[in-house]
């Protein structure tokens, strides 16, 4: 009775340590970071704080914006707040930094595979979407905007901060936006707990235009079942909010 949750617990935790590696990864690599470390790296060039620091009190803060939105974190959401920060600070301390592109290259390419295999342990957990995750999914729903269009906006718009508090876009930063979608939806497919044997239906296979669209929704049918897609599919319905999240 007790094996389904241990197995999703050991995907979440897994997946969220790797989560910290791969930011690590990509950090010593020095070419480009996602749009939120972007903006992680540049804060800590204004406070006397670590990478994993600031992680954990941007993810804190994000969820403070889950309120308003009447998103409700799980277990998965909170774990995801302080594991990947711990995590990265402790892998940001045994990775040496590389300095030829033979190497950098390979540590950065290596960093968004396993990334993207990390996203799909911790979502395919069902214990609760991260908290930026949660953020885009809860505007979208509020507000019944397009998904994609609302994580172009809030990843764009961290990216200018973070680059203009000194954070460091890059080629990886590219590299990233294109392959991460692809991968997690890979991922996603292989690695994820069955949806069944958390006692919830599974989720229809989507077929939408952008990969990373797909990933958001997938997540949010695993997550709250109870929000089914309506109309356009680009398009996220009205939120319900009687629906616990997570398991």
């Amino acid at each position: 009775m007790h094996a389904p949750i241990v197995s999703r617990l050991i995907r979440l935790y897994v997946g969220l340590i790797l989560y910290g590696l791969s930011m690590a990864m990509m950090i010593r690599a020095r070419l480009g970071l996602d749009p939120w470390d972007v903006f992680h790296q540049g804060v800590t060039r204004h406070l006397p704080l670590s990478f994993g620091t600031v992680t954990i009190l941007t993810g804190a803060a994000v969820m403070l914006l889950w309120i308003p939105l009447r998103q409700r974190p799980g277990l998965g959401t909170v774990s995801n707040v302080f594991v990947i920060g711990l995590a990265v600070d402790r892998f940001l301390a045994l990775l040496p930094a590389p300095d030829a592109y033979a190497a950098r290259v390979p540590l950065l390419l290596g960093g968004v595979v396993l990334n993207g295999l990390a996203g799909g342990l911790y979502i395919g957990a069902r214990l609760g979407a991260g908290p930026r995750d949660g953020l885009m999914t809860g505007y979208a729903a509020r507000t019944g905007g397009s998904l994609r269009l609302v994580r172009t906006a809030i990843e764009v718009s961290v990216l200018v901060v973070g680059f203009l508090l000194g954070g460091s876009p890059g080629p990886g930063t590219v590299v990233y936006a294109l392959a991460i979608g692809p991968l997690t939806q890979w991922f996603l497919r292989h690695v994820s707990y069955p949806a069944a044997s958390a006692g919830r239906p599974e989720p229809e296979a989507p077929q939408m235009r952008s990969s990373r669209l797909a990933v958001a929704r997938w997540m949010r049918a695993s997550v709250w079942p109870g929000r089914s897609s309506a109309g356009d599919q680009a398009k996220v319905p009205a939120a319900n909010t009687s629906a616990p999240p997570g398991a």
